[in-house]
């Protein structure tokens, strides 16, 4: 089957070891279920992997991707929940000290079918495009978890979600304001803090900017922001962290974070649970995901060209939204 995979590790030049090729179909294992992929969405995971971290080369080739929905074998359409449990264990799926993501261990959504558990599905919402849905996964799912469970918001509180335009930011405005969350947004990019603005956040400031202390701060920067975020907090406050795009190793500024009481909790993903519940409050509400574009990818060299022009608009860090293939 037509699959998007990593053959070799470059962090320097992570595009270089993507290749779009033919591979076979995995065996499933015992009590999993086959989805026929409709679309995936992409995620700086699939660069890092790329990049070679949290991947080991001895895993290679492996097809890449976290995000998909599809139709299963007997005809149901599902959004796939990419975080998969190690054997036996019974807790909060993201506390497995075990578990993986698609694409780590597994092989991963960029292919015609993708297995998984039977537990790790959720229907798709009846009128949603496949692509809308595939974005849910890491994105969506990351966001809601970081804003009400991480973060602990409720309305009428104030956020600070630092890097405008990235999938899990565009996400976190989205979810913010369904919340009844006061949403800031920061951004190098004017035209993305218009778009921003456009999408419901309530300020849209250049990146480093002086703001109104916020309750909360969602990061998934990393060094290039992780001062500002720490001084734009009140005192109490929160910072959620799910990432670190621009670096992992930024001053911790102790003194300011035990003067001013802060927390800094980490959050990966979340659980099956809370997949179907932002689902469920987008479709109660009657909001879609954001799609940066979508490209069409197809079993051939017209397929093999979507693919990469879709990792150069992720690796580009020009989109806005959500970058998806569909079948």
């Amino acid at each position: 089957m037509r699959s998007a995979h990593v053959v070799r590790q470059d962090p320097e030049d992570p595009l270089a070891g993507l290749e779009v090729a033919d591979l076979p179909e995995s065996e499933a294992p015992a009590g999993w279920l086959r989805v026929r992929v409709r679309a995936a969405a992409l995620n700086h995971h699939d660069l890092w992997s790329l990049r070679g971290v949290g991947l080991s080369a001895d895993r290679l080739p492996m097809i890449l991707g976290t995000d998909a929905a599809g139709v299963t074998d007997d005809g149901r359409e599902v959004i796939v929940h990419a975080v998969i449990t190690s054997p036996g264990w019974t807790g909060e799926e993201t506390l497995d000290p075990k578990r993986t993501l698609l694409s780590e261990l597994h092989p991963g959504t960029l292919a015609e079918y993708v297995h998984v558990p039977a537990r790790n599905v959720v229907d798709k919402p009846a009128d949603w495009s496949f692509a809308e849905a595939a974005c849910l996964p890491t994105a969506y799912l990351t966001a809601y978890r970081m804003l009400y469970g991480a973060a602990g918001l409720t309305p009428g509180r104030r956020v600070l979600i630092q890097g405008a335009g990235g999938g899990v930011a565009t996400a976190a405005v989205v979810l913010a304001r369904l919340g009844g969350v006061h949403v800031t947004v920061t951004s190098r990019d004017e035209a993305k803090l218009e778009r921003a603005r456009a999408l419901g956040a309530h300020d849209a400031v250049a990146s480093g900017t002086r703001i109104a202390p916020v309750d909360a701060v969602l990061e998934t920067v990393g060094e290039a922001t992780w001062a500002h975020s720490l001084r734009s907090l009140r005192p109490g406050g929160v910072i959620a962290v799910a990432g670190a795009t621009s670096g992992p190793a930024p001053s911790a500024d102790l003194n300011r974070v035990f003067f001013r009481s802060l927390r800094v909790i980490g959050t990966t993903m979340g659980t099956l649970a809370e997949l179907a519940a932002v689902r469920d409050a987008m479709v109660a509400a009657g909001i879609r995901p954001v799609l940066d574009s979508v490209h069409d990818f197809t079993d051939d060299d017209a397929g093999s060209t979507a693919v990469r022009t879709a990792f150069s608009r992720l690796a580009s860090g020009a989109a806005f939204g959500k970058v998806v293939l569909t079948r």
